[in-house]
């Protein structure tokens, strides 16, 4: 009897291996995983039976949805001094993540100016937006736009890390 429900158990394990899988997306931005889609939401993922699901928790949803939507670089240079210090530390504040760029070749600095109609670094794009300068007040309001958050209540409450 203990072997027929033994194998019983493994056989239901089996069957339920294969049930389908899906990642969906509340309205407050929670990820739920379930066999069937989120009812009232229209993100809804499919997932591969053979591959589990692998959640980014490293940045909060919200954060996430920005980035890929509207993805940040930095345009910076070795000569641009504290103004592009200032910018690196306005984007760690408020838990952006970015990319940087660093004109470091008569290459780079050409085809910057050539496409910028100039050389003012630092310089921000947010999606297809391009901000010349490092002026707060006109970055907070970018980003807002791009659905970053204000702050980074992920982030524990340390000092910029050391260049």
């Amino acid at each position: 009897m203990r072997f027929f429900l033994l194998f019983a158990l493994c056989c239901g394990l089996t069957v339920t291996a294969h049930a389908e899988l899906y990642r969906s997306v509340d309205s407050q931005g929670k990820v739920h995983y379930s066999d069937r889609p989120l009812a009232g939401t229209d993100d809804v993922e499919r997932l591969k039976q053979d591959t589990p699901p692998t959640p980014d928790d490293s940045l909060p949803y919200e954060t996430q949805r920005a980035r890929n939507n509207f993805p940040v670089t930095l345009f910076v240079a070795a000569n641009c001094g504290a103004p592009c210090d200032e910018a690196r530390a306005f984007l760690y504040k408020r838990g952006i993540p970015y990319t940087e760029q660093n004109l470091d070749t008569a290459e780079k600095v050409e085809a910057y100016r050539q496409e910028n109609e100039g050389l003012e670094i630092p310089a921000l794009t947010v999606g297809s937006t391009r901000l010349k300068g490092f002026l707060d007040s006109a970055w907070h309001k970018e980003l807002d736009l791009a659905g970053y958050p204000k702050t980074a209540p992920y982030r524990p409450h340390q000092e910029q890390p050391a260049r």
